[in-house]
Order: C-alpha cells, then sequence, then structure tokens
C-alpha cells in the first residue's frame, strides 16, 4: 500500500531510458535482448543450433550459469541506474528477469558477488545483494552472505580474460561454511573470472554446486555470435513469460 502510494506521488521512470513508463518503456522493451533458447546449456550464451558447452563458457568452478539480457542498450543503462545511480528497484525488476530466463537450478541458498567496504560505501550499498535479496525473494529462497571480500580489485572491464582472472585469484573469504547447492548472483557476466573465484571459495567451504545468475551478459565481438543472437533474440517484442512495460513484477 506505501509503496503505491509512493509511486502515485513519485512514479518510477523507465530503467532504459529514464522517461518513459516502469519498468521499461515500448520502445526500450522493444530494443531489449532476453537470453533464450537456442543457447549453450551451460552458461546460457546464444547459439545458432543448443549446444552442452562453448567457447564462452565460464570457468570450471561454475556448474551452470544463466543471465536475464544481453548487455546492451536499456539493459545496459538499467544495469548502470543500478550499480551507479541508486536506483535500487531496479534489482526487482532484473531478478523477475532473471528468474524467468529458463529452468532455476535447484539450490539451498542465494548468495552474491560482494563489494569491498571501501566500494560499498562509495556507492552507498552493494548492488549484487541487492539482486540478490530480490530474487531470492522471488524464488522463496533464503538469502545469505556467504563471502566476503577483503580487498578492492581495480575494474575490470578493459582487462583480457587471463588479466581478469588473475585479479581476483584470493579476492574473497568466505563468512561461514557453505550449503551444498548455492546461486551465486551478480549484475553483470563477461568471462565468469569474478564469479568463479566466488565459486572456488564457496566450495572451499563446502558447497558441492555453484549456479551463477546475472542480470545481463556481455558478450565478444564475434560474427557468428551476433547471427546467432540475432536470430534467437530479436529486437522487437518481448518473449513469453517476460513481464510487460508499466506491469509490476511479480
Amino acid at each position: 500500500m506505501i509503496g503505491r502510494a509512493l509511486d502515485a506521488v513519485y512514479p518510477r521512470a523507465c530503467a532504459g531510458c529514464g522517461t518513459g513508463p516502469w519498468p521499461f518503456c515500448t520502445a526500450c522493451a522493444g530494443a531489449l535482448r532476453p537470453l533464450q533458447p537456442p543457447w549453450c546449456a551451460r552458461c546460457g550464451s546464444p547459439s545458432l543450433l543448443p549446444v552442452p558447452r562453448c567457447r564462452d563458457c565460464p570457468p570450471a568452478p561454475l556448474t551452470s550459469a544463466r543471465s536475464a539480457f544481453l548487455y546492451e542498450g536499456p539493459a545496459r543503462r538499467a544495469v548502470h541506474r543500478l550499480k551507479f545511480s541508486g536506483w535500487r528497484d531496479v534489482a526487482a525488476a532484473m531478478a523477475d528477469a532473471i528468474a524467468a530466463a529458463g529452468p532455476v537450478p535447484v539450490v539451498d541458498v542465494v548468495t552474491w558477488v560482494p563489494l569491498a567496504r571501501g566500494r560499498r560505501a562509495e556507492r552507498g550499498y552493494d548492488q549484487a545483494r541487492a539482486l540478490a535479496i530480490a530474487l531470492a525473494h522471488r524464488l522463496e529462497l533464503p538469502v545469505v552472505r556467504l563471502l566476503r571480500r577483503p580487498v578492492a580489485t581495480a575494474p575490470q572491464a578493459k582487462r583480457s580474460r587471463i588479466e581478469r582472472r588473475t585479479a581476483v585469484e584470493g579476492a574473497f573469504r568466505a563468512s561461514r561454511a557453505s550449503p551444498a547447492r548455492v546461486l551465486l548472483v551478480d549484475d553483470v557476466l563477461t568471462t565468469g573470472s569474478t564469479l568463479a573465484a566466488c565459486a572456488t571459495t564457496l566450495r572451499e567451504a563446502g558447497a558441492q554446486e555453484v549456479h551463477a545468475a546475472a542480470a545481463a551478459r556481455s558478450l565478444p565481438d564475434r560474427p557468428a555470435l551476433h547471427r546467432a543472437s540475432r536470430s534467437a533474440y530479436p529486437r522487437v517484442g518481448s518473449r513469453s513469460g517476460l513481464w510487460l512495460p508499466g506491469d509490476a513484477p511479480r
């Protein structure tokens, strides 16, 4: 009731353009590329035909990975608003899209890739934690802090796959013993190096399976991959089950 009253006074704007209706206006919703088959069964990367694994699969410590959207256009801007501009409501909208991205693996708990204390203080909150809380609520699962990040690592955006993996080696510590099956949440999946480093720590703490979930997936610039993404993810329209512009996420 309070949320609806606040929406009436301070209506939420489109997470993509910042001006249209929440969560994505018609134009931004049409430009989204939700991830769906045909894809890699392990990591959800687009493919012309279904495959069990692919060259873009994240490192082995992760059991599987899924992302809601390709990291471009409105999805990229929405993640930036969540990450850098304090639009916390984007977490709930993205969590609903993650839950609709494919069958959710059977897990015991949801956790997240933590920010270091200094980085969290700069931003005011941890965007991956916000996503994890929203997704856990959506899936009716417990959300538990299982990891900590004693030291901040430099931004990964311009690093190669090998540089990314080296940069996050040993960056995470377990906060407690881990349940057997974990869903690990982050905002963007690129090479999977950060998620894999977290998965290694979780496995050392007792996890047997670590599945990753992200709001968006950043993929390399390869012609064949773009042909697959154009075929699988048309720029106009939304897939069945994805919430529509203006609807409140379920």
